[in-house]
């Protein structure tokens, strides 16, 4: 999904103040974004974030492994003390949760390695660049020391899209990472996330729901489930997703789950499969529905990962084809003008957050 659309960058913030909501009926899940912005300007970021952090009480950071910079020598400790030590503090400021998933392949392209693998030669499935994946993650957590962890994304996706030895590559660095941090006692309960999509049929032809009992196998350390959810490319409205579409998925394993990305389109467009047809209105509905889905898993958190439309062609251009799919998937447009689903995601978070 779209990794590099969500900066962690060295900001310069400015703590807007959060409203104080109120609510008949409350929630069980924490409500938040990644710091982005429609497109890569400093000044835009922070104006973006300081919007998006009134309709929030947690935050996400969800990043691939700069592998460029740290294949080059780059020291993982200055590279998240300068990038992503100042979005995890401003969060914080604010008493919001912090969540970070840390993705060893590729978010725009699951059949493939990341790109700065791929321009390399090298590959996730070589235990050379495990051990680079896994010093990543250990100074992740001991400097942000998140609330919660992941350990690598969409791995059903993974495991049906990309060649074994990238799926088999993952799931050695994750588990290696895993054992990593137990040994150290690290307190961040770790997980990984799983495609909704995937786990229902819906993007590999079936039909039939599969479910996520493989991902418990392969990745025995979790202690948590993130759901990546995308249903505007497999359900024709909101209202065809069952109401049980989250909670399913760990019904025989009772774990915490929450949603790490996720949106619905509000523009039609050619998708990879056929048309995609939406509309503000249609985004603003799925908003709703929503949180019905998160009521009925008694969820504990949901990240939109982009809170604005994206800019496609100010984006790097190996980067725009990845993105597209996923460009109006934001509360606001590209002008930070709100859309409709602005108000149903602002009615869900005046509900008052459960103790």
């Amino acid at each position: 999904m779209p990794k590099s659309a969500f900066l962690c960058l060295p900001l310069l913030l400015f703590v807007a103040c959060t409203p104080n909501r109120q609510g008949s009926q409350g929630r069980t899940y924490r409500m938040g974004f990644a710091a982005s912005a429609p497109r890569p300007d400093i000044n835009l970021l922070v104006e973006t974030l300081n919007l998006s952090a009134q309709y929030a009480d947690a935050g996400i950071i969800s990043t691939q492994v700069p592998w460029d910079s740290l294949i080059s020598g780059e020291d993982p400790i200055a590279y998240v003390l300068y990038d992503c030590v100042p979005p995890a503090n401003y969060w914080r400021e604010k008493q919001f949760k912090l969540w970070v998933y840390i993705d060893p392949e590729n978010g725009l392209d699951r059949t493939k390695d990341a790109p700065d693998l791929q321009a390399l030669g090298l590959s996730i499935a070589n235990p050379a660049v495990q051990q680079i994946y896994r010093r990543f993650v250990e100074v992740v957590d001991s400097i942000l020391k998140p609330d919660h962890l992941g350990l690598a994304l969409e791995t059903n996706l993974i495991r049906a899209a990309a060649p074994d030895s990238i799926y088999q590559g993952v799931k050695a660095a994750a588990n290696g990472a895993a054992s990593d941090l137990q040994a150290r006692q690290s307190a961040s309960p770790l997980g990984v996330s799983v495609q909704a999509e995937v786990a229902w049929g819906k993007l590999t032809g079936s039909g039939v729901y599969q479910g996520i009992d493989q991902d418990f196998s392969d990745f025995p350390f979790v202690k948590e489930i993130g759901i990546s959810s995308y249903p505007y490319f497999s359900w024709a409205t909101p209202s065809d997703i069952p109401l049980n579409y989250y909670a399913r998925l760990t019904q025989d394993h009772p774990l915490p789950v929450f949603v790490t990305e996720g949106g619905w389109t509000s523009a039609s467009f050619a998708g990879p499969a056929g048309p995609i047809n939406s509309s503000p209105q249609i985004q603003g509905a799925y908003i709703d529905r929503q949180g019905q889905l998160l009521a009925q898993a008694n969820a504990l958190a949901v990240f939109q990962l982009t809170f604005t439309d994206l800019e496609i062609s100010a984006w790097p251009p190996s980067d725009q084809a990845g993105l597209a799919p996923f460009a109006w998937i934001g509360l606001t447009d590209t002008t930070l003008t709100p859309k409709p689903a602005l108000a149903a995601w602002d009615s869900l978070f005046m509900k008052p957050l459960a103790p």
